[in-house]
């Protein structure tokens, strides 16, 4: 089976050929390369962490998993005293959902079992791995929370100075962990890595207990679907950020594949204010599927309600040859996340809990078992001509990153690789360094958006280059054919990444 896979880091992508020769699929290979990331790019992603994912089968069904943490049930009561969420430690950590999310996947039509890439994950921790240039930026970027935490300081600031590009990185506990995973994916809810978890944030004053972590399971459905342009738009429900990008790319639509960049930004600040009023978790009331994709204003401002969120994910996607496609996004929502990482497990923890609302009129209120609203947005697109899948990191601004590229891809006369390496505009507040809502644009973006932004009243600020806060985004396609499927990838060049077309038993060709 021929697999397009693409990923932020190389040895994931690696990883992911090695599940394509061992007879592998599109999932098989998503899989491998993700397992891969929570030991590379912990920054980033961690077994710690959670996971968003949309599938669409050989049958031309699209399935979301969202395996988006829950609130642990006795979190109202340390809240009481709170004016906002904190923004780390033990009170900003929900159940890591990423595990369970691995498993909904591989039971939706993966052919190999997930406990051989989680090994190869583990001989990786255990031998040790280079520092990337990514990894290098974010320590800089947290030094002083890294040398905060006995845990991270001890893997990644050995000596009380944070690694630098090249050098590596061991982690023996996260090892040890991985393979407790490949005998029993489990064992992080309801076994010796959950217990180890549930002590650090209890001696942390974490309201968590195993009774949460035993009781976690993703959901998994139908995903949201969209007619735009001839085409049909697969996005994960609620508290995914997805609807949104579905609005924008609606909103913005000409038929021919290329929006005009006024319009898109004009869209795109509307999908701030819906999301900001009407995005949560539709099991404990308050989110609007609906109002997300009219783009409808609340009926008050709303700030938003996460901190920033710079480094917060990673995206693999993949196709193959027999029809499964999958964009997969995993993150720890902040670089290094809650600021934490377990000792005993190695297990970096996220701060998505951190996204919650006090207000108990937003959509986004902190309720015992709830789940935060989401940036993760993966997308997948269908024609008659081809299947585009993306998925990017970016924070908040992850759908009018999405939205800027996403209808070039299915564009077959232009290259993934052309249309990843345009410069690309983002806004944001916080979450981009502003205290007011900004375009931040890099050199070269289109005039037509900085002057709409500029005619809009929006301050205006620019990204000396290529710059991390734009996105890492990746894309596979794949076009209808006589002879099969012809595939293709590309793997953004702001992040440490790659992309294959991988051909087992023979040689694989670089995309």
């Amino acid at each position: 089976m021929t697999v397009a896979l693409a990923a932020p880091h190389h040895e994931a992508v690696r990883a992911g050929e090695r599940a394509v020769a061992a007879g592998g699929n599109a999932l098989d290979a998503a899989l491998a390369a993700a397992c891969m990331l929570t030991v590379v790019y912990p920054h980033q992603c961690a077994l710690g962490g959670d996971l968003i994912a949309v599938v669409r089968s050989p049958e031309g069904e699209t399935t979301a998993v969202v395996a988006a943490g829950t609130a642990p049930r006795g979190i109202d009561r340390p809240a009481t005293r709170w004016r906002t969420m904190p923004g780390q430690g033990a009170h900003s950590v929900t159940v890591p959902g990423v595990v369970a999310g691995w498993l909904e996947l591989a039971r939706l039509g993966a052919l190999l079992p997930l406990a051989a890439p989680l090994r190869e994950a583990a001989a990786v921790a255990e031998a040790g791995t280079r520092v990337s240039a990514g990894l290098e930026r974010a320590l800089d970027s947290r030094r002083d929370t890294v040398l905060a935490d006995p845990g991270l300081r001890s893997v990644f600031a050995p000596g009380g100075r944070p690694l630098r590009q090249g050098a590596t990185v061991r982690q023996p506990a996260l090892a040890a962990t991985l393979r407790r995973l490949a005998a029993d994916p489990r064992d992080l809810y309801e076994g010796e890595t959950a217990r180890a978890i549930v002590r650090l944030l209890g001696s942390l004053g974490g309201a968590h207990t195993l009774a949460d972590f035993a009781g976690y399971r993703p959901q998994t459905g139908p995903a949201v679907t969209r007619e735009i342009a001839g085409r049909t738009w697969s996005v994960a429900p609620p508290p995914s950020v997805g609807a949104v990008l579905l609005g924008v790319a609606a909103a913005v639509a000409d038929g021919d594949g290329a929006p005009d960049p006024a319009r898109l930004l004009d869209a795109s600040l509307a999908g701030v204010a819906a999301r900001a009023g009407f995005l949560g978790d539709p099991r404990t009331g308050g989110a609007d599927l609906a109002a997300l994709l009219r783009l409808d204003a609340p009926a008050a401002a709303a700030g938003p309600a996460e901190p920033p969120a710079h480094g917060d994910t990673v995206a693999v996607v993949a196709s193959d040859d027999a029809g499964w496609s999958v964009s997969l996004v995993q993150s720890v929502y902040q670089t290094f996340g809650a600021g934490l990482l377990e000792p005993e497990t190695g297990v970096v923890l996220h701060n998505r809990g951190s996204a919650f609302s006090l207000d108990p009129a937003s959509p986004a209120r902190l309720v015992p078992g709830a789940r935060p609203p989401h940036t993760l947005c993966p997308v997948i697109v269908h024609s008659a001509e081809a299947t585009v899948v993306a998925g990017c990191q970016g924070g908040r601004a992850q759908p009018w990153i999405l939205a800027q590229l996403v209808p070039a891809t299915t564009d077959l006369a232009r290259p993934l690789d052309e249309v990843l390496a345009r410069p690309r505009w983002v806004v944001g507040d916080v979450d981009l360094g502003h205290a007011d809502l900004t375009l931040v644009a890099e050199p070269g973006v289109d005039d037509r958006v900085v002057d709409a932004a500029r005619a809009a009243g929006l301050p205006v600020a620019w990204f000396p280059g290529r710059a991390d806060a734009a996105g890492h985004v990746q894309v596979v396609r794949s076009r209808a054919g006589r002879d099969g499927a012809a595939l293709q990838a590309a793997s953004d060049p702001r992040a440490d990444g790659a992309a294959v077309v991988a051909r087992p038993p023979g040689p694989h060709s670089r995309a």
